[in-house]
């Protein structure tokens, strides 16, 4: 056999043919940046006339740069917008300091609830030491400290006082008046009900130690509650028989004594105008069938006929 060439093809008399169109395509392989660098044109044309529209000239390398410059631009964009924008919604970091934040003012709220309740229920306490009578707290009765006083009190008509002192006196007076006006300011803006119908028996007098009114009324009355408020004591005592107090807006605070029966319990709210009790004759303090309705205000004793229409 002859030595293979491509000028001695002729020559063989048994070859194969695709092995000899393999051998007479055959090209040496381009290298990777030969790859990249190969120009390539992008045509656009007209599918009636084939007419071209538009072209685009470019290489893999540039194809891949701008691969990666867009691919770079929306990775950074992403990490800045998780980490502001999108950190509200997606980071679970912000939902739990939210939930921080909102704790922590819930506690704030229900530290200062607790201490106001615990203000409230001093006051109340005290109040109900008032109603029972107990004076182991400390409580003087205005009366009683009248009573005790033996000393005669000395008359002062007829000193005379300088100019100076009479000018003090008088705006000292002016004074005290306008602080009692300013104190009893806030009472003047309730409308108080009347709590039953009738006619007084047995009027305000401190000194004498009753601390409101008796209303006779007839038997079987409904007492209603003369202003929107909160029952704070609902119960029974020797003297004063089935009593209920009602705590008001402020410090302000209603006592209904000798009730034959009592329609609230301790923690209710009832509207002004609701029906609390029942008239009746309960207690040893009592010499008949009668109401007797109180008003305390910051922890004074008022003359519900001021406030009250009977």
């Amino acid at each position: 056999m002859r030595s293979f060439c491509a000028g001695h093809l002729k020559d063989i008399t048994f070859f194969n043919p695709n092995f000899v169109k393999f051998f007479l395509n055959l090209k040496p392989k381009k290298t990777l940046s030969e790859r990249l660098n190969a120009p390539y044109q992008l045509v656009v044309r007209s599918e009636e006339n084939l007419a071209e529209k538009s072209s685009l000239s470019f290489t893999y390398l540039k194809l891949l740069l701008a691969s990666s410059f867009v691919f770079l631009v929306i990775f950074i964009s992403s990490l800045f917008l998780s980490k502001t924008l999108l950190a509200k919604w997606f980071d679970p970091k912000y939902e739990i300091a939210a939930q921080k934040k909102q704790l922590i003012s819930l506690a704030h709220r229900i530290d200062s609830l607790a201490l106001e309740d615990e203000r409230k229920e001093k006051f109340i306490q005290s109040f109900q030491r008032i109603l029972r009578g107990d004076t182991s707290s400390g409580f003087v009765d205005p009366a009683t400290a009248l009573k005790s006083t033996t000393e005669p009190v000395k008359s002062v008509g007829s000193m005379k006082l300088a100019p100076a002192d009479s000018q003090f006196r008088k705006e000292f007076e002016q004074s005290q008046m306008i602080s009692f006006n300013s104190k009893f300011r806030e009472l003047q803006n309730i409308f108080f009900f009347t709590p039953i119908t009738g006619f007084i028996s047995n009027k305000y007098d401190s000194k004498k130690g009753h601390y409101g009114v008796d209303i006779v009324a007839k038997s079987d009355e409904s007492v209603k509650c003369v202003a929107d408020g909160t029952v704070i004591l609902s119960s029974w005592t020797q003297d004063t028989g089935n009593v209920i107090a009602i705590q008001h807006r402020g410090s302000l605070v209603s006592v209904y004594k000798h009730n034959a029966v009592l329609l609230k319990k301790v923690g209710s709210f009832v509207n002004a105008g609701e029906i609390i009790s029942i008239v009746g004759n309960s207690g040893e303090m009592t010499d008949g069938p009668h109401l007797h309705f109180e008003i305390w205000y910051n922890g004074n004793s008022l003359n519900p006929e001021e406030f009250v229409t009977f």
